[in-house]
C-alpha cells in the first residue's frame, strides 16, 4: 500500500474499531514524515493491527530499538494500556525482595491452601532480534544456547529435570504425542501456526523451528523458548504462598542470566518484549479461584471482570483469555498493570485482589477454590 493507503485504512479501522490502540493513536504526520526504509520497518510492526483490525494493541516490535526508534508513534499506545498519563515520566524500577510483606493466601482460609498459581516473566536477549523478525537459522541458534544452559540446570540439585525440543532432528526432539500431553498438563504451549495475529507479526513463523520448554525435576520451573518472545520463564506452584512461588522465579531467573548472553532492556521501559503490554517487569502473576457466587456458577464473567477491574485485576476464563469460565466458577485472575510497577507490587496487587474477591465470594454463598 501507499503510504496515503495507509492512513486511508487506518482512519478506517479507527472508526469500525475504536479499541484497537494502533489505530487508535496512529499520527498520519509522523508516518508521512518518515523515510520509505523506516516506513517499511514500521509497517511489518502495525502490520498486525491492519490485518487484524480487532487487535487490542495492534503492534508488535521487531527490534529492542524500535521502543526508541518509533516512540512518537508506540509511546501513545504503551501510555494508553498501562494507563500512564502523558505528562508522567516512565520508570521501571525493579524490586524482588518479598521479606517485606507477608502473602499467604491460605492463612486468609484454608480452603484457598489449593489454589493453582502461577507467575512468569518475559525476557529476550539483545544479541537477536524479537521473534517477529527472526530467521528459522536465528531461531534454532537461539534454541542451542538456550539448551546448552539448561544442561546446567538439569545438572542441579536445585532444578534436575530435562529440556524437550519440537525442533524437526533436535537432539532433544520429543514425538507429537508427547507434545500433546505436555499442551494438555498446562506445561507446553500451544501450536502458534494457526494464530492470526502472531501470523502476521512474523512470530509464528518457521514452526516448530526454536520452539521447545525446559521443565524442572519437581515440574515447578519452566522455560518456553521460541514463543511470543525468546523466553518465557515461570514458576509454578499449588499453594496460597506467593511470597514461595516469587522466590523460586526469582532464583530461577538470576541462574538463567549468569548462563545467558545479556537481555534486552530499555532505559525507559525496562524489559523489552514483542508485544508492549508486557513492558517493564515483563510479568503476568495469576492464579486459579473459582467463585461460583461472583459468576453464576461460571455462567457468567460479567460482573467478577467488573470487581476486578475496580481492583486493578483482569480476569479471564479457566482456559485463557477468550475463554468461559471452568467448572464452579473456576476463574484465572491476574494484576492488569506490568509497567511501572516493580514485581512485589505486582505479588501484592495479586495478593490484596485475590483476598477482597473471596471475600465477595464468601458473602455471595458457599464457594471453593483451586
Amino acid at each position: 500500500m501507499t503510504p496515503e493507503q495507509v492512513i486511508s485504512t487506518l482512519q478506517s479501522i479507527r472508526n469500525t474499531n475504536p479499541d484497537n490502540l494502533m489505530a487508535r493513536h496512529f499520527n498520519a504526520d509522523y508516518f508521512r514524515g518518515l523515510d520509505a526504509g523506516l516506513r517499511q520497518r514500521l509497517m511489518k510492526i502495525i502490520a498486525t493491527g491492519i490485518e487484524n483490525s480487532d487487535s487490542q494493541m495492534g503492534a508488535y516490535a521487531m527490534s529492542p530499538e524500535d521502543y526508541d526508534l518509533f516512540a512518537p508513534m508506540l509511546d501513545p499506545l504503551i501510555r494508553d494500556f498501562h494507563g500512564i498519563p502523558e505528562d508522567v515520566q516512565i520508570a521501571q524500577a525493579h524490586d524482588w525482595d518479598s521479606s517485606k510483606s507477608s502473602c499467604d493466601l491460605g492463612k486468609i482460609d484454608p480452603r484457598l491452601e489449593a489454589v493453582s498459581m502461577r507467575v512468569r516473566v518475559a525476557r529476550n536477549l539483545g544479541s537477536f532480534p524479537l521473534p517477529g523478525a527472526m530467521t528459522r537459522d536465528q531461531r534454532v541458534a537461539l534454541e542451542d544456547l538456550a539448551a546448552e544452559a539448561f544442561t546446567h540446570l538439569c545438572k542441579d540439585t536445585n532444578y534436575g529435570g530435562q529440556y524437550l525440543s519440537i525442533t524437526p532432528g533436535s537432539p532433544y526432539e520429543i514425538d507429537g504425542a508427547e507434545y500433546d500431553r505436555r499442551v494438555a498438563a498446562h506445561q507446553m504451549f500451544k501450536d502458534m501456526s494457526g494464530d492470526r495475529y502472531l501470523n502476521v507479526a512474523g512470530i509464528s513463523a518457521d514452526w516448530p523451528y526454536g520452539r521447545g520448554m525446559y521443565v524442572s525435576g519437581a515440574q515447578d520451573f519452566l522455560v518456553w523458548v521460541g514463543e511470543e518472545d525468546h523466553l518465557r520463564i515461570m514458576a509454578m506452584q499449588t499453594g496460597g504462598n506467593l511470597n514461595a512461588l516469587f522466590k523460586r522465579l526469582h532464583d530461577g531467573l538470576g541462574r538463567l542470566q549468569e548462563l545467558l548472553p545479556a537481555f534486552a532492556t530499555s532505559p525507559v521501559y525496562g524489559n523489552v518484549t514483542s508485544c508492549p503490554t508486557n513492558l517493564g517487569a515483563g510479568m503476568r502473576a495469576s492464579l486459579h479461584m473459582r467463585l461460583p457466587g461472583l459468576t453464576k456458577n461460571g455462567q457468567d464473567l460479567s460482573r467478577v471482570k467488573e470487581d476486578a477491574k475496580s481492583l486493578g485485576l483482569a480476569v479471564r476464563g479457566a482456559g485463557g483469555e477468550h475463554s468461559d469460565a471452568g467448572e464452579g466458577g473456576l476463574v484465572d485472575i491476574s494484576p492488569s498493570v506490568r509497567l511501572g510497577v516493580t514485581e512485589m507490587q505486582i505479588m501484592q496487587r495479586l495478593f490484596d485482589g485475590a483476598a477482597a474477591l473471596w471475600a465477595m465470594e464468601s458473602g455471595s454463598g458457599p464457594s471453593s477454590a483451586e
